[in-house]
């Protein structure tokens, strides 16, 4: 049995779902009405379009449908480069895009307490997620380019013990190397079906023991 993979492995699985749950934050497009009330302290209106000299639209703040608040800037050609998210639920999120639209980088929190960083390639597939739990458990994971699927996992558990787990080409942990929560340190290997096939445990000598 490979003794951190219950802890660490949930934590990158929640990692992933950190990411996941913010990105799926769609937006539903939004029309501008006229606003209702003006006076020299507020102006009130579902959507607020800033424009450049040109007439150009650089940047809207609007209410989606399912009660988001976004803020979306654009380049001057056009491209939704960056958007700050604010979910009705609670969870935010600062997103930055490329010219093509593709997701590069996400900044946020979920409503449940989960915060971090997801790094995204250029065609929009997760490469790398830094993450926190409400419990204050860190952990970095680090994803597979061509298939999406995790390859390392990086983190501490609230009892301060870290581990690095390296999965293989399915996402299945294959190699651990841990430090339990006594300082003692230890290398887990498992085959393709989890089953434990080495490792090598360290146990600290007592002091009596050595006398």
């Amino acid at each position: 049995m490979l003794n951190p993979r219950n802890w660490l492995y949930a934590m990158i699985v929640a990692a992933g779902g950190f990411a996941g749950g913010l990105v799926a934050m769609e937006l539903a497009p939004g029309n501008a009405l006229a606003a209702r009330h003006r006076n020299v302290r507020a102006l009130s209106a579902e959507q607020f379009d800033l424009v450049d000299r040109n007439g150009e639209r650089r940047a809207s703040l609007y209410v989606t449908a399912r009660g988001m608040a976004d803020l979306m800037m654009f380049d001057g050609a056009g491209n939704d480069r960056a958007e700050l998210r604010v979910a009705r639920e609670g969870g935010s999120s600062l997103n930055f895009y490329d010219t093509k639209g593709h997701q590069r980088l996400l900044v946020g929190e979920t409503q449940h307490g989960r915060d971090g960083i997801a790094i995204y390639d250029s065609g929009g597939r997760q490469l790398a997620a830094l993450s926190a739990a409400e419990d204050n458990q860190p952990s970095l994971t680090l994803y597979d380019p061509n298939s999406g699927r995790a390859r390392v996992g990086l983190g501490v558990a609230g009892a301060g013990e870290p581990a690095l787990v390296l999965f293989d080409q399915q996402g299945r942990d294959r190699l651990e190397v841990h430090v339990n929560a006594n300082g003692n340190p230890g290398i887990a290997l498992a085959d393709a079906n989890g089953k434990s096939i080495a490792g090598l445990p360290v146990h600290e000598t007592p002091a009596s023991a050595q006398q």
